[in-house]
């Protein structure tokens, strides 16, 4: 079984600047809740219970999002505000057991997973991207563990992206070897469109064996001057081991840049009977004009 799943955030959310400057991408609000809660709230729903946030400086409120303030509690009691008081006891509860690791300087998503080495241990473990939601009936990582559980080995979530995008993401070349399941033969990272074997890109879901970690030691630098994640998994192919994706189930949205982060907004609003009728309101009296 997978029972600790790591999320990388220590990444500075460029992409969203000014406002990353001093609030973590990941906790931009989706209507009432930061968006890392979702990820989190997937991570649980999935089954896991230890939780390793690979943070740098200025990341620390990620952290105290979901850690006891016994302050704020007590003066949430006194002021007989007890509806809050729930609200804030629900997130302080969620995690059961939350483990950070100061990653000192960015450099790529490689890096960022084998930070997670030693806490990890010498077991299967889950990577979620604190940017990447998904939307679904299960879980997308509990999708996942399915699979898992049937073929073990590594496995990475895919899904089908336009011809346009296919250079943003990490896609795959591989075998069906049943319905939403693929055997991967070749990964490539950022290719163009002429290079791209497939529109089958990687999103920020992963399940690894620990042997990952002895094949992110060997990398180099590439992409960006990064250590790719994608680069050891693809190592790890070259080497004899088995790794898989799955096309999920579910809609994925990606928060880490204006547009997506837009997207997943109105997604969730539409979602609330309430703000729903708010935003079809909004584009009665508005047609974009």
């Amino acid at each position: 079984m997978i029972r600790k799943a790591v999320l990388p955030v220590a990444g500075l959310g460029t992409r969203m600047l000014p406002v990353t400057k001093v609030v973590p991408k990941e906790l931009l609000n989706i209507i009432d809740r930061p968006t890392i809660e979702y990820v989190v709230d997937e991570v649980i729903a999935s089954g896991i219970d230890t939780l390793i946030f690979i943070i740098s400086q200025g990341k620390e409120k990620i952290l105290e999002y979901f850690n006891l303030d016994l302050g704020l509690r007590t003066f949430l009691k006194e002021r007989k505000k007890l509806d809050l008081l729930k609200k804030v006891e629900e997130v302080e509860n969620k995690v059961k057991n939350l483990i950070s690791v100061i990653q000192k300087i960015p450099e790529g998503l490689g890096q960022a997973v084998l930070m997670a080495e030693k806490v990890v241990g010498n077991e299967p473990f889950a990577v979620l991207l604190g940017d990447d939601l998904v939307d679904a009936k299960e879980p997308c990582l509990k999708q996942m563990i399915h699979f898992h559980l049937k073929y073990g080995g590594n496995i990475v979530a895919v899904e089908e992206v336009p011809l346009e995008d296919i250079s943003k993401y990490g896609i795959i070349e591989g075998e069906k070897i049943e319905e939403r399941i693929i055997k991967v033969k070749n990964v490539v990272e950022k290719p163009s469109l002429e290079e791209a074997p497939s529109n089958l890109a990687i999103i920020g879901r992963y399940i690894f064996q620990p042997v990952i970690f002895e094949y992110l030691k060997r990398i180099k630098k590439s992409v960006g001057g990064e250590y790719q994640l994608t680069d050891a998994i693809q190592l790890m192919i070259e080497e004899g081991h088995e790794v898989y994706a799955y096309l999920f189930e579910g809609k994925r949205f990606d928060t880490g840049n204006k547009k997506g982060f837009f997207r997943t907004v109105l997604h969730y609003a539409q979602k609330d009977e309430e703000l729903k009728e708010i935003l079809q309101e909004f584009c009665q009296l508005n047609v974009f004009s």
